[in-house]
């Protein structure tokens, strides 16, 4: 399998940019705030951790049939308290086969939004934007985010994007999916 590479994905109000190392600075300072934790575990990173994070992601996989793509949201443009440009969070697509043997792949996506930033519909375009991308890779027969079962606003995302909930669990978190017939 060839590998998928992140590339830029426009939406109405967002660039998502592939992620580089040179992001990590003004990430650490977007993700900093220790409630963006509540349901994934962890505290923050410091922009050296994302920094040595970002180059790792930015290698790869050590697997040729996994492609790691990651993005972070960029603002197209202002708007009330937001400036142009202003780096607000990330999206992540981790693309590995569906089944041993076969050209179908499954791409199991998350987003993450600054603090600041949330309420304003950023982490929904943004995961809109990175599920129409996936729809347009023929080999992606599944898309499925996990999505801890009290984190409301996640699931709402979820199912704007087009996912839903299945009675899968891993780790704590539900499975929601969107299936695609072959094309």
């Amino acid at each position: 399998m060839t590998r998928v590479e992140a590339e830029v994905i426009g939406t109405e109000r967002l660039v998502l940019v592939p992620q580089r190392v040179e992001h990590a600075r003004e990430m650490a300072a977007v993700l900093s705030d220790p409630a963006l934790h509540t349901f994934i575990g962890g505290e923050p990173a410091t922009a050296d951790e994302l920094r040595s994070r970002y180059a790792r992601m930015a290698a790869g996989p050590a697997d040729p049939a996994e492609s790691w793509c990651n993005w972070v949201i960029r603002l197209r443009a202002g708007e009330e308290g937001l400036e142009q440009g202003q780096l607000v969070g990330t999206v992540q697509a981790t693309i590995v086969p569906a089944g041993p043997g076969g050209p179908a792949l499954v791409a199991n996506i998350a987003w993450v939004v600054g603090t600041a930033f949330q309420g304003r519909g950023i982490a929904t375009e943004a995961a809109r934007g990175l599920v129409g991308r996936l729809e347009q890779l023929s080999a992606v027969r599944e898309v499925a985010a996990y999505v801890h079962p009290d984190h409301a606003a996640s699931k709402a995302v979820a199912r704007a994007a087009g996912l839903e909930p299945t009675d899968e669990w891993h780790d704590g978190e539900v499975r929601w999916l969107l299936r695609r017939e072959a094309r």
